[in-house]
């Protein structure tokens, strides 16, 4: 009897496999995984030369993994296991502390920092040096940097970036802002801060570099969800965010052009809080060149801001001090283009940048 049920269930986990297998090969390969906001590996090219050094297989192995069938609920499966029957504290580096989700980000890599500071210097050194340009820096801190070492997760020493940062970028003057944040600043379910939340962020960033902020500021919420990009990521079910972004008249008068397009576009596209990325809502998301012109700043001055996608909601917030401000993300374009988009004479210059696009070796490759 015992033979018998052994038979039946290997005969069943066949068939399954089976199944499975066929159902990979016959069912056509999804685009875009909407829970973990990323495009998903297309079949790889096969090739003797791809077949001999192994690139193949290790791309089909990712292709098969992207692809197999119900593979959002395998991945819940997976995450439920984990912490529930497993009482492991985190899935694939992502964890959850009274609500919030988090991601590991360690170890730390000096290389990586050195190498996010040398663009910044060959940038300053081309462009900047030798003119009237006031140039300024500051570091937005991961989620990780206010959950990470405190609930017993690994975390590097964030005090040694801020140092090799002071030593390496030493023709700009640093401006803290990490002493004015906290993780309820952030979205729970995303790695961004909230908008509503950093008016005094923008405050210190805007006095410190010799301008005022005095411009009071509407509430308005998306209707919906926003499940952020750690939702996806952490695979188990958790109440959804709501995105609010602040208004003002000021905003009906400002001319936003986007460069990489040349047509002119609103500080907030409401289309793009309905997308994948609702907080593609600010500034339109990941946009290498970016020019807001205010003809009611309380100023002539001019600020060029240097940021990744944090600044996306920190720039509408200093628009009223400055009759033109310039977004570029060194991350998307080439370093002889920033010439294109600025002469730079007397500006205000802020580079701006999260902890962990810093600590990233394939930032600014």
């Amino acid at each position: 009897m015992e033979a018998k049920i052994n038979k039946i269930s290997v005969c069943m986990i066949a068939v399954l496999f089976a199944v499975f297998t066929i159902w990979v090969w016959v069912k056509p390969d999804t685009e875009f995984s909407s829970t973990e906001r990323r495009t998903l590996k297309k079949f790889p090219e096969c090739s003797i030369a791809s077949i001999a050094d192994g690139k193949f297989m290790e791309q089909f192995e990712a292709y098969t993994t992207d692809q197999f069938p119900f593979r959002d609920a395998f991945r819940s499966l997976k995450a439920a296991m984990h912490f529930y029957l497993f009482g492991q504290s985190d899935n694939n580096d992502v964890y959850v502390i009274d609500g919030h989700i988090g991601k590991i980000d360690y170890p730390y890599s000096e290389k990586a920092v050195k190498a996010s500071a040398k663009k910044f210097n060959s940038i300053y050194e081309k462009y900047i040096s030798g003119t009237d340009a006031s140039v300024y820096y500051a570091i937005v801190p991961d989620k990780h940097y206010f959950l990470g070492e405190k609930n017993g997760y690994p975390a590097y020493d964030y005090k040694e970036m801020y140092e090799t940062l002071a030593t390496e970028l030493s023709d700009m003057e640093y401006i803290e802002i990490a002493d004015m944040l906290s993780v309820e600043d952030y979205y729970r379910t995303d790695t961004h801060w909230k908008q509503e939340s950093i008016t005094d962020v923008a405050k210190r960033l805007a006095e410190s570099m010799g301008v005022t902020l005095q411009e009071e500021y509407t509430e308005v919420t998306h209707d919906g969800p926003f499940y952020g990009v750690y939702y996806g990521q952490l695979g188990l079910p958790v109440e959804p965010d709501t995105i609010t972004y602040l208004v003002n008249p000021m905003f009906e008068d400002c001319v936003v052009t986007n460069h990489e397009t040349g047509k002119t576009m609103s500080v907030y596209d409401l289309a793009k809080a309905e997308g994948r990325d609702p907080y593609e809502l600010f500034l339109s998301g990941s946009i290498s060149a970016i020019t807001i012109e205010n003809p009611n700043a309380t100023t002539d001055k001019e600020l060029v801001m240097f940021r990744d996608s944090f600044g996306s909601s920190l720039a509408p917030l200093l628009v009223e001090a400055y009759a033109k401000i310039t977004i570029l993300d060194a991350r998307y374009m080439n370093e002889i283009m920033i010439g294109k988009f600025v002469t730079f004479e007397n500006q205000d210059v802020l580079f701006i940048h999260s902890t962990g696009v810093l600590n990233n070796e394939t930032a600014f490759q």
